[in-house]
């Protein structure tokens, strides 16, 4: 655990008890500081009991006291409303961050040069995360990785030299982390998201930019205006580098036919390995997300005066990928099954229907985003069927009718076995049930996580399935 002695003998409030909040509650009291956590929720009261963590209702406390408060990046900071404990936190002039303004901190007192690589953008922040991670360790370096994913990052291994904390960022978490200072910060690409937390595009983009304004090293994806935009304003900062999966630059990294090249200035350009057959990156936007991962580990590297000759193919090839992001995980006889069950929006089954273009049999539906799937019709000529699940049956069964054959299954076990069924019967020379439900899963699951391992244990029940290892 990263011990937050920078706060030692300071009175701190912690507003937010899930894995994040207790996390950095405990850190806080095993560096020192005096420990005062709340949350609105009995349950995570008793979790905090349960791990004597300090308890004081914060509606009633004397705010002057406090150093700060640490915010759990669920809780809304600006939008649509602040929270109550912001409002004392301003009123009362305490500071207020995240658990990774801890690490920020700690980092910046014990261990100020060690690597750190922090990662944000709207879709693939997860999978280039992963990917950095896997990348550095398959070069024999000693990877902590965390944040928006996997472990809160005050309960991984303390800063030191050689050490690289590679980390995902939301949103949330960056506008509650001022002293985040990265060596290398990605910014993958900005589309609608989380308005409602911060307003507008504009303002959600701003934050997301922070990671890259603040970075020694900023490594900036270029396919969208806002990222084209803050790579502009970052030139007349400090060291930038552009990753475009849609056209080729120089200097910067992009894609020739599937391989990942860096060019310079005079258009020099290194070929560092190529992402045909890889499963796991399958698509334009596991393009990026690889290129982004090249990018950000090679610029590190080079900060840090390492080589960075690595075996950027065999560790490009060896990538496991992560579970529920159009993950393989099995096949009967030509028929691929494909859990996407973190597609909780359009826009991310978008990336599914663009990497598997024909003979698809979609499972899709739970409760449904603004917008729903209207903005998917061009892909609907690849879809062979689609079943329908959960509360969006009504409003996506209005939207294809006319355009693609589809049934009303109900349930995921109903529509597994449909689909499974009807894509046996395909013509096509890989046909895949693709599960890419287009919708929150809280109508029937409690997450996506729940809803993919659902999808695999009815996969795996199919008679002459073989399944792979999930990753």
């Amino acid at each position: 655990m990263i011990r937050a002695t920078s706060f030692e003998g300071k009175s701190v409030a912690v507003f937010g008890l899930g894995a994040s909040g207790i996390a950095a509650a405990e850190s806080l009291r095993e560096g020192g500081a005096i420990v005062s956590a709340w949350d609105d929720g009995v349950a995570a009261r008793d979790a905090a009991i349960a791990k004597d963590i300090p308890l004081v209702d914060l509606s009633v406390a004397d705010w002057s006291g406090f150093a700060a408060l640490v915010l759990a990046p669920g809780v809304p900071l600006t939008h649509p409303e602040p929270h109550w404990t912001v409002k004392r936190a301003e009123e009362a002039g305490v500071a207020i961050i995240g658990d990774i303004e801890i690490f920020a901190r700690e980092r910046a007192r014990h261990a100020p040069g060690s690597p750190f690589i922090a990662i944000t953008g709207t879709n693939g922040k997860s999978t280039t995360t992963a990917l950095i991670s896997h990348i550095l360790r398959h070069a024999g370096q000693d990877v902590q990785m965390g944040g928006n994913i996997g472990r809160p990052i005050v309960t991984l291994e303390p800063p030191q030299p050689g050490r690289f904390h590679v980390i995902e960022m939301s949103s949330f978490q960056i506008d509650l982390t001022p002293t985040l200072g990265p060596t290398v910060g990605v910014m993958l690409n900005v589309t609608p998201d989380h308005l409602d937390r911060h307003g507008t595009i504009e303002h959600y983009a701003e934050i997301k930019e922070r990671i890259v304004s603040g970075a020694d090293v900023a490594a900036v994806g270029i396919d969208d205006e806002f990222g084209l935009a803050m790579l502009r304003r970052r030139i007349n900062i400090g060291p930038v580098v552009a990753f475009s999966a849609e056209k080729s630059i120089a200097p910067g990294y992009s894609l020739l036919d599937d391989t990942i090249v860096c060019s310079n200035r005079e258009g020099l350009a290194v070929k560092l390995g190529s992402l045909t057959g890889i499963p796991t990156l399958r698509g334009k936007h596991n393009g990026q997300n690889a290129l982004a991962a090249v990018a950000a580990v090679r610029e590190c590297l080079n900060a840090l005066g390492h080589s960075t000759d690595l075996d950027w193919q065999g560790a490009l090839s060896s990538f496991p990928g992560l579970p529920h992001r159009m993950e393989e995980i099995g096949r009967m006889g030509k028929v691929l099954f494909v859990n996407d069950s973190k597609a909780t929006n359009a826009d991310s089954t978008e990336k599914a229907l663009l990497s598997f273009p024909r003979d698809v049999y979609w499972i899709l539906g739970g409760k449904s985003k603004a917008g729903g799937i209207t903005s998917l019709e061009r892909y609907f000529g690849g879809i062979s069927k689609a079943f329908l699940i959960g509360a969006a049956t009504d409003e996506f069964a209005a939207t294809l009718d006319g355009k693609v054959p589809f049934e009303r299954s109900g349930t995921l076990d109903e529509a597994v076995w449909a689909a499974s069924a009807a894509a046996q019967q395909s013509d096509g020379s890989e046909p895949v049930v693709l599960l890419s439900p287009a919708c929150a899963s809280y109508d029937q699951f409690r997450n996506f996580e729940v809803r993919g391992e659902s999808f695999r244990g009815l996969v795996a029940s199919l008679p002459g399935i073989e399944m792979r290892t999930a990753p």
